[in-house]
């Protein structure tokens, strides 16, 4: 046995010297990180998942976008609180009479991370490289609206002339319609520019797999530049002296967490390890309610968490059974137990405040009407049925979601189903190729319009998870597309919704909104429906 040494009065007084000698720096409590970040302005930010890519043409997730979003800026930006546009690189802008020709004007003083001129003819090579077919980015639809831009990226012509997208000079860009899109200054604001000669410094232009933006070679235009990529550990941006707005920011380092379990960055917010959380456990709601509120922040978000059926797969390829798998969703129970309230049952795909639009009444819950559906289909009380898995994000919520599915799909039409958690970058990966059965998807609006919405069903669409195709409903799309009148045009979009929910290419849950926490020094984060926050307005005080 280790005996206790014997207690010694000069040792004891010599330890209270030692420390009086070192002052703070040997005795007194340590800085958190939260506080360090006080004093250096560093910003610490959870930031859920792991990013795949930082190449802004091909950004998978909002998580990523948060990231790219510091790195970039496109011709507009959003005012946070009310998802307007807002000037970025584009100082100002003209519209046309007939709404077909937008002509951005660029500020003189825009420039790159390393001090090159940003010019018209950038913004012109990088909306080529975003059509490039061989790049396949899955947002080129983003640009559909300009004349020729379809075309050109199902490689139908090879000549980016034929495009409608013109750098008249250094500081004038002109993007020419095929149709009026009054949306085009929200699409605008996630168009980013990239570098073209640090791009193709690092290989070919449209190579998907190109280093090109790893820290120390990542040239973009944002308010700051990449500094450091520690996978799965963290990101760190800092301050770019060369961004036109530089003299106003007031951040120095933006530090991004990866922190996938929503309880373990509430446990780290505790602990003075991060300034702002993604995500809070939903059952932590209440408690902050009560006895922090000026830390809890429920902020509206433009996004939808629906059921994401892959209709290529039987017995998922009858809409009869999608019906009834849709119809048996108690989106008040998910609401409430899950999410303690802070999301609204959905049972339209579109968000509520989306651009004007009022959308149709959507899916209802019936249970009797579903186990009808399922037993004409050919499984009455599931029998038969094949046993089938839900792909799920390894969150704080989407499994506890798939769980209330899960029991309800058994208990109301005999349906079994197993829960498949997965980390961010496989539930992507597997459900844009197909590779899933039933997934839990979800989906935040690029800019507030239901187009962007309702587009990610189209036949072939990049975002189109569930291999659902219908004519008609590209049809009605197309039509409302070609409409002037901005009633008339939602009227025609609320048709096609109407035939979405009713052949139940998925099954909506409940809205999106962004729970988190803030520490009470973080100025100026505004409430931002669309997601997107401009860190340079933002302020870190005592």
């Amino acid at each position: 046995m280790r005996l206790r040494p014997p207690f010694s009065p000069r040792l004891a007084l010599a330890t209270v010297l030692t420390c009086v000698a070192l002052g703070e720096a040997g005795c007194a409590k340590r800085e958190t990180p939260v506080e360090e970040g006080i004093r250096t302005r560093t910003l610490l930010l959870g930031n859920q998942n792991e990013p795949a890519s930082f190449d802004p043409h091909l950004y998978d997730s909002a998580t990523e976008f948060n990231i790219i979003g510091a790195l970039f800026e496109g011709l507009t930006t959003f005012d946070e609180k009310t998802a307007t546009p807002a000037p970025g690189v584009a100082e100002r802008w003209e519209i046309s009479a007939d709404g077909l020709t937008y002509t951005f004007h660029l500020r003189a003083n825009a420039r790159w991370s390393n001090g090159d001129r940003l010019t018209a003819r950038d913004f012109a090579w990088s909306f080529e490289r975003y059509l490039s077919p061989a790049l396949a980015s899955a947002y080129a639809y983003m640009l559909s609206p300009i004349r020729g831009a379809d075309a050109f990226n199902a490689g139908k012509t090879k000549n980016f002339a034929d495009v409608g997208v013109e750098a008249i000079d250094d500081t004038t860009l002109r993007l020419t319609l095929t149709r009026p899109a009054p949306y085009v200054l929200g699409m605008t604001v996630t168009l980013m520019p990239i570098h073209r000669a640090s791009v193709e410094r690092a290989g070919r232009a449209d190579d998907r797999t190109s280093p090109w933006a790893r820290p120390g070679q990542l040239v973009g235009n944002g308010a700051f530049t990449l500094t450091e990529w520690r996978p799965n550990a963290r990101v760190v941006v800092t301050k770019n002296p060369h961004y036109w707005g530089a003299a106003t920011n007031a951040i120095e380092r933006i530090i991004f967490h990866p922190i996938e379990k929503a309880d373990t960055e509430e446990l780290n917010f505790r602990a003075g390890q991060l300034h702002v959380t993604f995500d809070i456990p939903p059952s932590k709601i209440p408690v902050y309610r009560k006895e922090a509120p000026d830390r809890l922040r429920l902020d509206p978000l433009l996004n939808v968490m629906f059921v994401n059926f892959n209709v290529t797969k039987p017995p998922l390829n009858d809409g009869r059974v999608r019906r009834a798998l849709a119809l048996t969703l108690d989106r008040a129970a998910i609401s409430g137990s899950v999410f303690n309230g802070a999301r609204r049952p959905a049972r339209t795909l579109v968000p509520p405040n989306c651009g004007g639009y009022a959308g149709p009444d959507g899916q209802r819950e019936d249970f009797a009407a579903a186990r009808e559906l399922l037993a004409a289909a050919g499984y009455p009380k599931g029998k038969n049925f094949p046993a089938m898995a839900m792909l799920v994000r390894n969150d704080a919520t989407m499994p506890k979601v798939a769980e209330i599915i899960q029991a309800l799909w058994h208990r109301e039409l005999g349906v079994k189903i197993t829960i498949e958690p997965s980390e961010q970058k496989t539930w992507v990966a597997d459900r844009n190729a197909l590779r899933h059965t039933i997934a839990i998807g979800t989906f935040t609006g690029d800019f507030p319009d239901p187009t962007n919405f309702l587009d990610i069903f189209r036949t072939g669409h990049g975002s189109n998870s569930s291999g659902w195709a219908n004519p008609a409903y590209d049809r009605l799309l197309d039509a409302a597309a070609a409409i002037v009148d901005p009633a008339a045009r939602l009227a025609r979009l609320r048709d096609a919704e109407n035939l979405l929910l009713d052949e139940a290419a998925l099954a909506p849950v409940v809205f999106g909104a962004r729970t988190y926490l803030i520490h009470p020094t973080v100025k100026n984060w505004e409430p931002a429906p669309m997601g997107i926050h401009r860190y340079q307005l933002v302020r870190i005080e005592k």
